[in-house]
C-alpha cells in the first residue's frame, strides 16, 4: 500500500513540475523568438515533446517509488529536489528569459543528476528499477543537443 501512495505523490509531483514548467516558458516553443531561432535539424515536432515527457515522467515516478521505498534519506531527497529544480527552472530560463548559455549549463547539470541517480542508486534491490530512467536520460542527451545546437547556431 506505500508503494501506491508514494507513486501517486511522486506523479503528482512530477507532472505538476511539468505543469509549473509550461507555465514558466510562457509561449514558448510558439513564440516569435523560438520560431525565428536557427534549430537542429533533428528538432522533433511538437506532439514528440508532450509524448516523450508524459513518458518519462511515468517512468520516474515508478523508479521513485522504488527508490524511496529501500533508500529514503535526506540525501536523496535533496538530490530529487535538486533534479525537480533543474527541470521546472529550464523551461523559465530557455523559453521565458532566453537565456541559452545558462539554459545548456542547467540542462547538462540535469543530465548528470539523473545519469547520478542511474549510476549510484543502482544496487541490487534496483538494478532492474534504474533502467525506467533511460528514456529521461536520452531524452536529456536530445534535448541538451538541441539547446547546445541553439547555442552555437544562433
Amino acid at each position: 500500500m506505500k508503494k501506491i501512495y508514494l507513486l501517486i505523490l511522486f506523479l503528482v509531483i512530477n507532472f505538476g513540475g511539468l505543469a509549473i514548467g509550461s507555465y514558466l516558458m510562457n509561449d514558448g516553443p510558439t513564440s516569435v523568438w523560438y520560431t525565428s531561432l536557427n534549430q537542429a535539424p533533428w528538432t522533433p515536432p511538437g506532439w514528440v515533446f508532450g509524448a516523450a515527457w508524459t513518458l518519462i515522467m511515468i517512468c520516474f515516478s515508478v523508479y521513485l517509488t522504488y527508490l524511496f521505498t529501500y533508500r529514503n534519506s535526506k540525501f536523496v531527497i535533496t538530490i530529487y529536489t535538486l533534479a525537480f529544480v533543474l527541470n521546472v527552472s529550464w523551461n523559465y530560463i530557455f523559453f521565458n528569459q532566453h537565456l541559452v548559455n545558462i539554459a545548456l549549463v542547467t540542462i547538462v547539470a540535469l543530465t548528470l543528476v539523473i545519469s547520478y541517480f542511474f549510476i549510484s542508486f543502482g544496487d541490487e534491490k534496483l538494478s532492474k528499477m534504474k533502467y525506467l530512467l533511460l528514456p529521461y536520460i536520452i531524452w536529456l542527451c536530445i534535448a541538451t543537443s538541441l539547446n547546445g545546437y541553439i547555442v552555437f547556431n544562433n
